[in-house]
């Protein structure tokens, strides 16, 4: 497939007919995850329409097939109820028309009425001009919305918004349309660079999720990076807050390491006299502290829990994936209940995930211990009763370090141009730590801090040093349970 060229249904279903030779090359890869959702074949990045539908998980995601390194976008689609087992469907949307002809970009879903509706961006370049920078010029951001009523099947889509009706001074980059309903009332925001290399959110309104009209920008007072990615905009606990990743931003202390980052923001938005109060720059957290966690969405389900998804990966890195080589590459990671407490975002695994546990063994640690028989996949769960210093081995050549208040993953060897990456504590009081095949999640302290990372290396260990005491709980985890439709 070429990248500038509209992509088909019927061109997917003739090129998937023809590489199931690649296909049992990506499956037999045994660097492939156990209990995360991966692409098939070729490359994964953004969650897209996150959405609970009749008590249907629907999970779509930015998706490449046909090779490993995301050169055209189509939507993928994965179905589950229980978040153990999935159905990986067909793939949903494709770049088909004229306004979407480069890329089925980011997008995301709002129920209402027994019906989905979905707001993604088409992307197109031009190429009538030899002079397009494609960041000021040269580039069409359309705001693209259609209907479902089964998550499988869609209206026409319809362009809302285009290039003309976003504000005279931004850039040719706007994307990554998301809603939310407040009394009555819709709003949609989407990610932004102003014509000054300032990232912002575009705030629209409307009153029948048809036609938009523009409501306000929302920015620092003092420029946080160029360009703020994948938004959205949600109350939770009574606190509104917006996700988002801004670019561009320099490191401070041990924060914003990353190229890009995904931050949180408090916000106080006067809707119905258009006000916005928003943290100053020096009041932003990070959602997550790994190397490879980005492009997060999150959406409330029947229950009413709020539930984040986000991209294992992260655009631009100077680190990389070896899967490349075997013809895929990243994954989602674990959906994630979230909280707001005590002023900070919460993230704490779904319960579902407990189902995946097998094999549980209890340990009282005191300054040393060593599990003697360390699989490489697991979950570990350390509850500490005092904790002044601890170095922890999660596989042979990776490492969490407390000490002096600051809690360091390491991943040594096994980062594949990935180091370390830390955060500042006061204390740790326990740690809940995922190892995939080539993959860990560590929450830290009930959630308040996660880090997200890929990693490689096949030789288990775990391993306890230092002063402390505790107790540890360890279990083998069971893989996701995947069919096709």
């Amino acid at each position: 497939m070429k990248k500038y060229e509209k992509v088909f249904k019927s061109d997917y279903e003739q090129w998937y007919q023809e590489n199931e030779a690649y296909r049992a090359d990506v499956k037999n890869d045994p660097r492939r995850l156990h209990y995360h959702l991966m692409p098939e074949t070729g490359w994964l990045n953004d969650p897209n329409g996150l959405c609970q539908f009749h008590g249907v998980y629907h999970i779509y995601y930015q998706y490449t097939p046909f090779e490993p390194t995301g050169e055209l976008k189509l939507w993928g689609h994965y179905t589950t109820r229980d978040f153990i087992h999935y159905t990986q469907e067909e793939p949903f949307l494709y770049p088909d028309t004229d306004f979407d002809a480069h890329g089925a970009y980011s997008g995301s879903a709002f129920v209402e009425n027994d019906t989905i509706h979905y707001f993604y961006t088409g992307n197109v370049k031009y190429f009538d001009r030899p002079d397009y920078d494609y960041i000021m010029s040269g580039r069409g951001s359309n705001t693209i919305h259609f209907t479902s009523t089964d998550g499988y099947h869609i209206s026409p889509k319809k362009v809302l918004l285009t290039n003309s009706d976003y504000p005279s001074d931004m850039s040719g980059h706007i994307r990554d349309p998301k809603i939310l309903k407040v009394r009555g009332v819709y709003y949609m925001v989407l990610g932004a660079r102003s014509a000054n290399d300032c990232g912002m959110v575009l705030m629209y309104r409307s009153e029948d999720l048809e036609h938009w009209t523009f409501f306000r920008k929302i920015t620092t007072e003092e420029p946080f990076g160029y360009m703020w990615e994948c938004p959205d905009l949600f109350y939770l606990d009574g606190q509104l807050l917006l996700l988002s990743c801004p670019q561009g931003v320099k490191p401070r202390g041990v924060d914003f390491e990353n190229v890009h980052q995904c931050t949180v923001m408090n916000l106080d938005i006067d809707f119905e006299n258009n006000t916005c109060l928003i943290d100053d720059v020096n009041d932003i957290r990070l959602v997550d502290r790994g190397f490879d966690f980005y492009a997060p969405q999150t959406f409330e389900d029947e229950n009413g829990r709020r539930i984040l998804i986000g991209w294992m990966g992260i655009p631009d890195a100077d680190y990389t994936n070896p899967t490349v080589t075997a013809g895929w590459q990243h994954a989602l990671t674990l959906p994630r209940q979230l909280h707001h407490r005590n002023g900070r975002l919460i993230q704490e695994p779904v319960e579902e995930l407990k189902s995946l546990r097998s094999n549980k063994r209890t340990s009282d640690i005191k300054n040393s211990f060593t599990d003697q028989q360390s699989p490489l996949v697991y979950e570990a769960e350390i509850r500490f009763a005092s904790c002044e210093d601890m170095e922890m081995t999660l596989r042979e050549g990776v490492r969490l370090i407390w000490k002096d208040r600051l809690l360091v993953l390491d991943l040594g060897a096994c980062g594949a141009g990935r180091t370390s990456r830390k955060v500042e504590l006061q204390e740790l009081k326990d740690l809940r730590i995922f190892s995939d095949n080539t993959s860990l999640e560590i929450f830290v302290n009930s959630g308040e801090e996660v880090f997200t990372s890929r990693v490689y290396g096949d030789l288990g260990k775990v391993k306890l040093e230092g002063r402390f005491e505790g107790r540890m709980d360890m279990y083998e985890m069971n893989a996701f349970q995947i069919e096709h439709s």
